[in-house]
């Protein structure tokens, strides 16, 4: 299945802390190796600092928990499984067919 994952880094504390949390993501993300089940298909930081984007494909939610798990103290995380745009327009073509199927 894909996801979009969509994150924003995670506020509060003072600039001290942050500068802290913020070395200490760059230490974990040049060890972090995503589990085999997850292919990241893009993975792109806003311009702003504030958060970023990935396209992922996996079949195993377990691993996708344990992958977000591990940046969940520096990252807000919102995960939206999506649908290539042809196959939802052949779904969705078939939904508006049942429907007028029906009197």
């Amino acid at each position: 299945m894909k996801f979009v994952l969509a994150f924003t880094n995670r506020t509060g504390g003072s600039g001290e802390d942050a500068e802290e949390g913020q070395e200490r993501a760059m230490k974990l993300l040049a060890k972090f190796q995503p589990s085999e089940s997850a292919t990241i298909h893009q993975w792109v930081t806003r311009c702003d600092g504030g958060g970023g984007f990935s396209v992922l494909e996996t079949d195993n939610a377990e691993n996708l928990l344990h992958d977000l798990s591990i940046w969940s103290p520096y990252i807000d995380f919102q995960v939206y499984p999506v649908v290539d745009v042809m196959e939802a327009s052949a779904m969705q073509q078939k939904a508006i067919q049942f429907r007028k199927s029906i009197d």
